[in-house]
């Protein structure tokens, strides 16, 4: 995938457009510090790691350990479909061949739906 949408770019766009969802979105801004910044860039670095790119993530934050990494926010259904909705805004704005844009949106899917914690 990585190459297909080439390359790092891709994912900086993704995460940039995702996050200009969360900035103004009343469930999920709270969750988040009041600088992006730090947000945005771990999240690209872990996508274009998870999608075949360098190991830039692993190399600067270790191991992805996603449900640890985010175990401390209180995460329902709520949270995970406003997270839902604004990726899958990110992703349908790219503009990708229909089966890029399957298998992205079933990998959020299923990462979205393995982070909830509370009911």
């Amino acid at each position: 995938m990585y190459e297909r949408v080439g390359g790092s770019q891709f994912f900086v766009d993704l995460v940039d457009r995702f996050y200009d969802g969360v900035a103004g979105d009343p469930v999920l801004r709270p969750l988040y510090p009041d600088d992006l910044t730090g947000p945005r860039a771990h999240l690209a670095l872990f996508l274009q790691q998870y999608w075949g790119g360098p190991p830039t993530y692993n190399e600067q934050r270790g191991h992805p350990r996603l449900r640890m990494r985010h175990a401390p926010f209180v995460i329902s259904v709520l949270e995970r479909d406003a997270w839902l909705r604004h990726m899958t805004d990110a992703v349908r704005q790219a503009g990708l061949p229909p089966d890029d844009e399957r298998e992205l949106l079933a990998y959020f899917e299923m990462a979205a739906r393995t982070l909830v914690n509370t009911v």
